[in-house]
């Protein structure tokens, strides 16, 4: 059986062809498949019972399972999906005033082992494919539509490196931007810098928003924080931002993992605000969320607030991120895809 979410556009053409139906079946598979959401072959009513039956044969329209759904007091909602193959994954729903934002997993787990992380500590177990991708979209929306509710962004923040994932996550673009219709400057790309598929992304999935993950200005502590660094270090990843083509007024994100201790003092925001001072920026601030286990935590108030006022003084936009879903373990870094 062939999960027909499995196909690209000239893949899904051509079974049509192989199959000796019409060229204009395909454009009305696309659409029940990407518009109205279809999860099985069957729903195809614009198709005879016979067509269906006989096509249902071969073909079949692949779903994530939904293992459990869980809603945070602030209204922050955290899914759990089971794949084909038994592997897990999480997406999550944040709420903020008109936007309503889902965060997408592009790996099962994370090799990155970023040690404030805790995907990192489960450790990689493989890519998601495009139609995994994807799917977490498409099944949200199912879930959310009976409540008269849209997404209105997407990031790339959830379980995983998206540029380890490269060939996938942009086809992925490409499918949401051509077959579900839904913007690309409404997406969100966060990396921890993989700078060869950092130089290809802007020529590969234009008009998408980059995030990187930063978090210390300091190389010595970013490899112990993010061992990504020492194969890509910091100075080689800030040039390749130099060099990122930018459009006017377009600026790229940088995620500042607050730690208490660690990388929040005075001295690490002044030298933050030189560092990206060549570089069109935004900066957000993440107060740390702890988790079980972690040897970190979470920065007093008053430093998040003086550190946010030195780069404001130095000419930067910064926000301070608020957690949301902490108490569901759907905060940034706090996804598992485990429940005990």
């Amino acid at each position: 059986m062939i999960n027909l979410k499995d196909l690209n556009l000239f893949q899904t053409e051509k079974i049509i062809k192989d199959e000796s139906l019409p060229s204009y079946r395909a454009k009305q598979l696309i659409n029940w498949i990407y518009r109205k959401f279809a999860i099985s072959v069957d729903e195809i009513t614009e198709w005879s019972k016979a067509l269906r039956e006989s096509f249902s044969k071969k073909y079949y329209i692949g779903n994530l399972i939904l293992i459990d759904r869980k809603i945070s007091r602030d209204g922050t909602e955290k899914f759990l999906w089971k794949l084909e193959d038994e592997e897990q994954i999480e997406s999550v729903l944040l709420p903020d005033k008109d936007r309503l934002t889902l965060c997408i997993s592009s790996q099962v787990g994370c090799a990155l082992k970023c040690r404030f992380c805790l995907t990192g500590q489960i450790g990689f177990k493989r890519n998601l494919k495009v139609w995994e991708i994807i799917d977490q979209f498409i099944q949200v929306t199912r879930l959310i539509e009976k409540d008269a509710k849209k997404i209105t962004n997407i990031v790339f923040m959830g379980m995983g490196e998206p540029l380890l994932n490269f060939e996938n996550v942009i086809e992925a673009l490409w499918r949401f931007k051509n077959l579900l219709q839904f913007s690309p400057q409404r997406i969100t790309l966060s990396t921890a810098g993989i700078i060869p598929a950092l130089k290809q992304l802007p020529y590969k999935a234009s008009n998408i928003k980059l995030a990187v993950s930063l978090n210390t200005v300091d190389p010595e502590m970013r490899s112990f924080l993010m061992p990504i660094n020492k194969q890509y270090p910091l100075h080689e990843l800030l040039n390749s931002l130099k060099e990122y083509p930018l459009k006017p007024r377009e600026r790229i994100t940088f995620e500042y993992i607050m730690l208490k201790g660690i990388n929040c003092s005075e001295k690490d925001a002044y030298r933050l605000a030189k560092l990206l001072r060549d570089i069109p920026s935004k900066i957000n601030l993440i107060p740390f969320n702890p988790w079980a286990g972690s040897e970190f935590d979470n920065p007093d108030e008053e430093d998040i607030v003086n550190f946010q006022e030195i780069l404001i003084s130095k000419g930067y936009s910064v926000f301070i991120r608020k957690s949301k879903g902490k108490d569901i373990l759907a905060a940034c870094g706090q996804l598992k895809a485990l429940y005990s």
